[in-house]
C-alpha cells in the first residue's frame, strides 16, 4: 500500500517504523526538516517537507497515488484540514488524530460529512484501557478479541503465587483451568510458553481465555482479581476527565487531585459524583493524608514522565496495590519496563496500534483476513484475530497433526459465540474466528502459520 504519514512526531514515526517494516511503501511530511530527514534516513523511506494540509505538499508526496493518508500532527485543526484535503484530491482512505475533547462529540459528523475514513482520540483510547485495567487489577494489560467474547490478559507473577514453580501443562492438568498461557517475559527474554515451561516469580505472563475462565483461573492461583473499590487520580488533564466518564457507572469512588484550579472547577463542575482536590499533586504528605495507603487504585496522569514513574514507585513502597503509570515518551519504554511499575500506559503506542490495525483491515479488503492485531511484547509477538473462509487448506485438521511454524500458537477460536481454548483434537472451522500469537511479526493471512 502507498501511505502517507503527514507529521513526523512520536506517533508519525512509530507509524513510519511499522508500516514500512510490513512493506508498504510510506512517505512522511512535516513542516521540520531535520524531523524529515532524520526518519526518512533512520528508515529508508521518502520525505517531504512542508505543510501537509498544502496541495502542493501533498502532490509532491504522492497523494494522487496513494491508499491512505494519516495526520498526526500536534494540531487537530491541521489533522482535519490535511484529511479534507487528501481526500478531495486523492480520494484515498484517511485518518486524523484529534485529541481536543471538545471534538469528541462531533466524532460521527466529522467522519461522515468530512469524509475521514477514522478519526482516533488517543487520550480518550488511554483512558479506556485504564478503566478495563480498573475493572480486572489483576492485569497489568487486556485485549479484547471476537467483539469482547475472549481476553489477553497479561499479568505478573507475584511473590508467594501458587504459580511459581508450576508447568505451563499444570494449569490444564492440576489447576484444571481451560485458559491458555501464550507468552512469558523473563528479564529481556521473551517466550512462547510451551508445555514443559515452569514459571517464576515476577514473570510477566500473557493469557487467553473467557472473562468468566480468566476469574476462575485467577481464583485458582489465589491472586485477588475483584475490580477496585476506590481509586487516587493524579492529574486532571484530559485522559482523566475521560477515566472519570468511563468509570460513572462502576461504583469506583474517584478521588482526584490537581495543582491547577481552572482544571479542578472544570472536573468538578463537569463530573459532580468525584471528589476533586486542589493540591500539588507531588506532595507526598498530601497523597498520604487522602488515603493513598488504602485506596484501591493509584492512577498517575500528571504531564511530566519523571513524576507519574516516581510517584508510583512511592505509591508501590507504600503498600498500594494497584498502580497505573502514563508514560508519553516511548523511546525509554525498555529501561521503564525494569522498574517493575505494575500497568503502564502509553498513549501514543495506543494511537499507532490503532492505526496499524485500520491498515491491515483495508488489506483484508484487498485479500488478506486479518481483522484484529494486537502488539504482545512490542517488537516481540503479536496477537492476530482471522475470519476463517472456504479454501483455508488445513480445514477439519487436528491442531496435533497441523505443520504449523516455529514460535506460532494459535490461542483460541470462536465458534457460534462459543469460545473454545483449543487442545491437539480441536479443528478449524469455516466461519470461526481465530486467534494467532506469534513471534513471526506481520501476519497477513491465516495460511502464514503453516510451514
Amino acid at each position: 500500500m502507498n501511505i502517507i504519514i503527514v507529521g513526523c512526531g512520536r506517533v508519525g514515526e512509530t507509524l513510519a517504523e511499522q508500516l514500512n517494516g510490513e512493506g508498504n511503501n510510506v512517505t512522511v511530511v512535516d513542516v521540520e526538516p531535520s524531523r524529515v530527514n532524520t526518519i526518512s534516513a533512520k528508515y529508508d523511506i521518502m520525505g517531504v517537507t512542508g505543510n501537509g494540509a498544502m496541495l502542493s505538499v501533498l502532490s509532491e508526496a504522492g497523494i494522487n497515488n496513494a491508499d491512505l493518508m494519516i495526520a498526526v500532527t500536534g494540531s487537530d485543526e491541521l489533522n482535519l484540514l490535511s484529511c479534507v484535503v487528501a481526500k478531495k484530491i486523492g480520494n484515498c482512505h484517511t485518518v486524523a488524530q484529534v485529541k481536543n475533547p471538545v471534538y469528541s462529540s462531533e466524532i460521527q459528523y466529522l467522519q461522515s460529512e468530512l469524509g475521514i475514513s477514522m478519526v482516533i482520540n488517543p487520550e480518550l483510547a488511554a483512558a479506556r484501557e485504564i478503566s478495563r485495567v480498573l475493572r480486572f487489577p489483576s492485569a497489568l494489560n487486556i485485549e479484547t478479541f471476537a467483539k469482547g467474547k475472549v481476553e489477553m490478559l497479561k499479568f505478573r507473577v507475584p511473590e508467594g503465587c501458587a504459580l511459581d514453580g508450576m508447568s505451563v501443562k499444570d494449569v490444564i492438568v492440576d489447576l484444571k483451568c481451560d485458559v491458555l498461557i501464550c507468552t512469558v517475559e523473563r528479564g529481556n527474554e521473551a517466550f512462547i510458553a510451551k508445555g514443559d515451561f515452569v514459571f517464576r516469580e515476577k514473570d510477566v505472563v500473557s493469557m487467553i481465555a473467557s472473562p468468566k475462565k480468566a476469574h476462575h483461573f485467577f481464583n485458582k492461583i489465589r491472586y485477588s482479581s475483584g475490580a477496585v473499590k476506590t481509586a487516587m487520580i493524579l492529574g486532571g488533564g484530559n485522559i482523566t476527565h475521560y477515566l472519570c466518564d468511563e468509570l460513572s457507572n462502576t461504583g469506583i469512588g474517584i478521588k482526584v487531585i490537581e495543582d491547577d484550579m481552572a482544571m479542578c472547577d472544570a472536573l468538578a463542575d463537569a463530573l459532580p459524583d468525584i471528589t476533586v482536590i486542589n493540591h500539588d499533586e507531588t506532595d507526598r504528605d498530601i497523597l498520604l493524608e487522602e488515603g493513598l495507603k488504602t485506596v484501591g487504585a493509584f492512577v498517575a496522569l500528571t504531564e511530566i514522565d519523571e513524576e507519574n514513574i516516581f510517584l508510583s514507585l512511592f505509591a508501590k513502597g507504600v503498600g498500594c496495590n494497584k498502580i497505573v503509570t502514563k508514560i508519553n515518551r516511548v523511546d525509554f519504554d525498555d529501561v521503564t519496563q525494569r522498574l517493575d511499575l505494575d500497568s503502564t500506559i502509553y498513549p501514543k503506542n495506543i494511537t499507532a496500534d490503532m492505526i496499524v490495525r485500520y491498515v491491515r483491515a483495508m488489506k483484508n479488503a484487498k485479500g488478506s483476513n486479518v481483522e484484529t492485531l494486537y502488539n504482545v511484547i512490542k517488537g516481540e509477538v503479536e496477537a492476530a484475530e482471522f475470519i476463517i473462509r472456504e479454501g483455508f487448506t488445513a480445514l477439519n485438521t487436528p491442531i496435533s497433526q497441523l505443520s504449523l511454524k516455529d514460535n506460532v500458537l494459535i490461542a483460541s477460536i470462536i465458534r457460534n459465540n462459543k469460545v473454545i481454548i483449543p487442545r491437539g483434537n480441536d479443528v478449524i472451522l469455516p466461519g470461526d474466528a481465530v486467534v494467532i500469537v506469534s513471534k513471526t511479526l506481520a501476519l497477513h493471512d491465516i495460511t502464514d502459520i503453516l510451514k
